[in-house]
């Protein structure tokens, strides 16, 4: 069997054997298994987004945007919340499990005969993801592929495209122990991005931050466009989208300053891109669904600049007559829980931790420090399996005006949805930690 690998199940296992391949977060790898699948990315034109936030969101936007004027999409992320083939997408279709085999095989093939001649330079899971997306849409004839930076910029996988347009979403302290910890430090990772003579658009960004990325465009010689030299301060001109939460209109206004900068090439419809951004499917953003007594909201909110988000749909939430919500939360890092859970606590009826089957996961007793001595509800800790033992069934489930709501880790609403929604375990979860 070529490449050795006689099942998706087999791949999916020695996919997960990489796990510590390649831990030098660096770029040489990537550039080596690129140059070897003979650059698909440069095929295709691409939009390159990074940020710490929305660039999931923002890279949906657009593709919601391209899909709509009838160009094949292709569409790069990172993590997937159940199926690994999330990651890959052609015209919103995930990559079937058979097609991953297939690439698997090949991909093997070309890692291993790197690795034979250099050890150190054997692609790692996330870089292999990387080239099996680009291939993928070279394979396919994309018209326009959105790919998601992975971590950073400066040194990720992706970084070996050269866009058309790079973007910057948002840049707040996450991942320090990689990035840096100042935003000054993460702005310059992300900006690695940033290409000779290829325009850039951010987001709203920190003072010192925005100040390196336009250090970076003045030496790379970019043009630079900022969301709010466009649409001001204010919130009210941003464009609406149909994704819940103030941010995304912030992310929608990042995907038409995009559209403006491209225009010319793909001779888009303002009109119909704005309709776009009332039909993008993006899951896990204060999304609600109807349990049989109950609301339940699953939310990713799961770092510093997040929190400030959670808190905006947590506040609008009580503002519009809702009752406290009972949370079920499981957060990754101490750091993070100490962003994340007061702002919880100052809205939620109860508080029930969890802890996803991550290496990275909070404790309990990590989780419980960070609640607040004002927070007077009930506290406990549950389980995913216990709390969602089945498909469609949540055991918080009892009648109430109370709404459940879900939040953390994008690895937690993984794991929940595995379980809520599917027929039977996919297994693949094993595969979201990279």
């Amino acid at each position: 069997m070529s490449g050795g690998l006689a099942t998706y199940e087999e791949a999916r296992d020695w996919l997960y054997s990489l796990k510590n391949q390649g831990s030098t977060y660096g770029i040489e790898r990537m550039e080596l298994f690129a140059e070897r699948l003979g650059n698909p990315q440069q095929s295709y034109p691409v939009i390159h987004i990074a940020g710490t936030n929305g660039k999931g969101s923002t890279a949906a936007m657009l593709e919601s945007i391209f899909r709509a004027h009838g160009f094949k999409t292709g569409l790069s992320t990172s993590p997937h919340l159940v199926r690994q083939g999330e990651r890959i997408q052609v015209d919103r279709k995930i990559l079937s499990e058979n097609k991953i085999l297939e690439y698997t095989r090949t991909l093997k093939a070309v890692g291993e005969e790197i690795g034979r001649a250099t050890p150190a330079l054997h692609p790692s899971f996330f870089e292999l993801m990387t080239g099996m997306a680009l291939l993928r849409f070279q394979e396919e004839a994309v018209d326009v592929a959105m790919v998601e930076v992975g971590l950073g910029g400066r040194l990720d996988a992706t970084n070996v495209v050269d866009p058309e347009v790079s973007v910057i979403t948002s840049i707040g302290l996450d991942h320090c122990e990689i990035l840096g910890d100042t935003h000054e430090k993460i702005a310059r990772e992300k900006g690695g991005i940033i290409k000779p003579g290829r325009p850039v658009v951010v987001g709203v960004l920190p003072e010192q931050a925005e100040a390196v990325i336009r250090e970076l465009c003045d030496q790379r010689g970019c043009d630079l466009t900022r969301i709010g030299d466009r649409y001001g301060e204010g919130m009210e001109p941003y464009p609406g989208t149909n994704l819940a939460g103030g941010y995304q209109s912030l992310n929608a206004a990042i995907a038409l300053s995009v559209v403006d900068l491209v225009q010319q090439r793909f001779n888009l419809d303002i009109s119909l891109c704005r309709s776009a951004l009332k039909d993008v499917h993006w899951p896990g953003r204060w999304e609600v669904s109807q349990l049989k007594h109950r609301q339940i909201i699953f939310d990713v909110s799961h770092n510093a600049e997040g929190a400030l988000w959670l808190e905006d749909s947590l506040s609008k939430l009580v503002a519009n007559g809702a009752p406290a919500p009972d949370v079920v939360m499981g957060v990754m890092g101490q750091y993070r829980a100490k962003a994340l859970i007061p702002v919880v606590a100052r809205y939620a009826r109860s508080i029930t931790f969890v802890m996803p089957e991550q290496s990275r996961s909070a404790s309990f007793d990590e989780l419980e420090r960070w609640i607040p001595g004002c927070f007077s509800g009930p506290m406990h800790r549950g389980s995913i399996a216990e709390l969602f033992p089945s498909k469609g069934i949540c055991t918080l489930d009892e009648p109430s005006d109370h709404p459940i709501l879900v939040t953390g880790s994008i690895y937690l609403i993984g794991e929940v949805w595995e379980r809520f929604l599917e027929d039977s375990p996919i297994g693949q979860g094993v595969l979201q930690d990279f």
